[in-house]
C-alpha cells in the first residue's frame, strides 16, 4: 500500500489558496479514480482506492499546514509503512506556475508542511512539487501563497490538476519520469 498526502490548510476560506494545491490534487485524484468515501482518521481525512493496480490511501491532514507531519506520521505508523511508501503533493515556489516535478528526498525550502513531515518521519519521501511561481521578493511570499489563484489562472489550474489525476497510474507504479513527461505533454497539447 502507498500513502499519498495532499497538503493544505483546512477550511473553506483556504480552499483556493495556492498553498492548498496539494489538497486540490488529492481531491482530483480521488474523483478521477473512484476512491471510496471520505473518512475522518489520523488527524485528517482519508479515502482509499486503486491506482494502476496499486492500493493507495489518500490523506488530507486536518491540521494546519505546519502540523501536517502529525497526520502523516500517524497514518504511516498505523499501516507499518516506511517513508519510501509516502508521496506528498505540495505547492512549490521555485517552480514556474503549473509545472509539475517529482523528487525523492531533499530539504523543505521553507515549506512548513514539508518541514513538519521531515520532523516526524525524516526527509526520505517522494514529493510531487506543483509549481506556483515566486512573487519576486521574499517579503511578498506569505501573502502570495495564502492568496487565491486568480480568475485568469483557473483554466490552467484545472488542466494541470486533470493531468496529474490522469497520469497518476505512473506515480503508483513508481515511474516518476514517465509521470512528469506525460503530465507535461498533456499540458503542452491542450492549446
Amino acid at each position: 500500500m502507498q500513502l499519498w498526502a495532499g497538503l493544505g490548510n483546512p477550511g473553506p476560506q483556504y480552499a483556493l489558496h495556492r498553498h492548498n494545491v496539494g489538497f486540490m490534487a488529492a481531491d482530483v485524484i480521488a474523483d478521477m479514480h473512484g476512491f471510496g468515501p471520505v473518512q475522518k482518521k489520523f488527524s485528517g481525512w482519508v479515502q482509499d482506492g486503486m491506482i494502476g493496480g496499486e492500493k493507495v490511501l489518500l490523506l488530507k491532514p486536518a491540521t494546519f499546514m505546519n502540523e501536517s507531519g502529525r497526520a502523516v506520521g500517524e497514518a504511516l505508523r498505523f499501516y507499518k509503512l516506511e517513508p519510501a511508501d509516502l508521496t506528498v503533493f505540495h505547492d512549490e515556489l521555485d517552480l514556474a506556475p503549473f509545472k509539475v516535478k517529482v523528487k525523492l528526498g531533499g530539504g523543505h525550502a521553507g515549506h512548513n508542511g514539508l518541514r513538519s513531515i521531515d520532523r516526524h518521519i525524516g526527509p526520505e519521501f517522494r514529493r510531487v512539487r506543483i509549481g506556483i511561481g515566486h512573487p519576486g521578493h521574499k517579503d511578498r511570499v506569505h501573502n502570495y501563497v495564502l492568496g487565491n489563484y486568480a480568475r485568469a489562472e483557473q483554466d490552467d489550474l484545472a488542466d494541470m490538476l486533470g493531468a496529474i489525476g490522469a497520469e497518476a497510474d505512473w506515480l503508483a507504479k513508481g515511474d516518476d519520469a514517465r509521470f512528469m513527461n506525460d503530465v507535461a505533454l498533456r499540458l503542452q497539447n491542450k492549446d
